[in-house]
């Protein structure tokens, strides 16, 4: 049993090690200037003279706070649009009998299948005929499309999950359809919410493909698109700004898996299974 355990400990040591470096690596590339950067005969794995320069950098000579704050614009709308739009479509279709129900169900997820690369050019000439080319909206209008599908299939396999008779009880009462909804079957169906809510955010804050096709001003730009093209040029990588960057990036992801990751993994396995 003692043998097991320690066996268990040093498995958990290596993922954690193997999680984290990324992490630690652009932390200690952030904290080193460019002579120490460049140095080949300098220790990679730590930083002799530690400096906020390329923080400052960051902040102060790029548009990287604009960035941010463009991606949590369209992250936080296209979440909140792809999450109410997925609850009423996955409930529609896990409870209501309609003819094609099932085709249906079957067609959103082969939907969600289809590669984002076969999709921008023709989205793009709809962003373009609504004249909302190099702005935000092109985004938040676009990225519905690709979450949808796949949250929608994920909550379908949820609802089916929860009992039907506390819903029967609700409209025995006197509730209706949307009432049985928001009080009874949201509430039971959290941790499947939490994960799509997830994905949604993550889709959104790390896509680049629309985000680089769609705008092209940089103040208009989100964090994936604006750190890659302003700190690298060419053949030349500002890698110290570009890793302070980076790490910044990464922390509102990290901080919301972190809180919400059980009933992440809760939900997806019970969705995945139904």
């Amino acid at each position: 049993m003692r043998r097991s355990s320690f066996l268990n400990i040093i498995f958990i040591v290596i993922i954690l090690i193997f999680v984290l470096y990324p992490f630690y690596a652009m932390f200690i590339a952030s904290l080193k200037s460019p002579q120490e950067l460049y140095n080949i005969k300098a220790n990679p794995f730590w930083v002799q003279k530690p400096t906020l320069n390329n923080y400052i950098t960051l902040l102060r000579k790029t548009n990287f706070l604009h960035w941010f704050l463009n991606s949590s614009i369209v992250t936080i709308s296209t979440t909140i649009i792809s999450i109410t739009v997925s609850v009423l479509a996955a409930y529609a279709l896990a409870r209501l009998n309609f003819i094609g129900s099932k085709v249906l169900g079957v067609g959103i997820f082969i939907v969600y299948l289809v590669p984002q690369t076969l999709l921008f050019v023709s989205l793009s000439r709809v962003i373009n005929s609504l004249n909302l080319s190099n702005s935000l909206w092109s985004l938040i209008l676009t990225y519905p499309t690709f979450q949808i599908p796949f949250s929608t299939w994920l909550l379908m396999g949820y609802f089916r999950s929860l009992p039907r008779e506390v819903e029967e009880a609700a409209e025995v009462d006197g509730a209706s359809k949307l009432k049985t909804l928001l009080k009874i079957v949201i509430p039971m169906a959290f941790p499947a919410i939490i994960t799509v809510t997830l994905f949604c955010f993550v889709l959104s804050w790390g896509e680049m493909i629309y985000a680089l096709t769609f705008i092209s001003e940089s103040l208009k730009q989100t964090l994936s698109v604006g750190t890659t093209t302003e700190l690298i040029r060419g053949d030349m990588f500002y890698w110290g700004p570009l890793m302070a960057g980076g790490l910044l990036s990464a922390l509102p992801v990290v901080l919301a898996f972190s809180f919400l990751v059980d009933y992440y993994v809760s939900g997806l396995s019970a969705g995945a299974i139904k």
